[in-house]
């Protein structure tokens, strides 16, 4: 077994796909209209869905917006330069909501930065040690 997709609900598709793929670098692997049932499925990752983990975003055509509630946590990002990798969201027009830096009671170096719909993404400078889950 493992992790196929985590999904998201998005109000804006093109927002969202905007920001997955121009700003974070993913690409969009496949995408799907359901007219029947009036809604868009969108797959983004940064590799094939046979051997990668990727990020499932359904559009509901008719809700602009979701509550997303306080048991949602975060998708997390591993990445070689988190600072960098900082600026250059920033410099695509990214919201970085948490600085760079050393993780509350640990050694881990992360930052967090919200899509369109203000879900957590959650940058994890590789080579640190230590989990960040809570």
């Amino acid at each position: 077994m493992r992790i196929l997709h985590t999904m998201l609900r998005v109000g804006n598709l093109e927002k969202s796909l905007e920001f997955y793929c121009q700003v974070l670098g993913m690409k969009l692997l496949r995408q799907k209209d359901y007219p029947n049932g009036k809604f868009t499925l969108a797959f983004v990752g940064y590799g094939d869905e046979s051997d990668n983990t990727v990020i499932e975003l359904t559009h509901n055509w008719d809700t602009d917006s979701y509550d997303i509630g306080n048991g949602y946590g975060h998708i997390a990002l591993g990445v070689d330069d988190i600072y960098g990798t900082c600026e250059q969201i920033r410099s695509l027009g990214g919201k970085v909501t948490r600085e760079p830096g050393p993780m509350k009671h640990g050694s881990t170096v992360i930052a967090f930065v919200e899509d369109p719909d203000g879900y957590k993404i959650e940058l994890i400078q590789l080579g640190t040690q230590g989990s960040t889950s809570s």
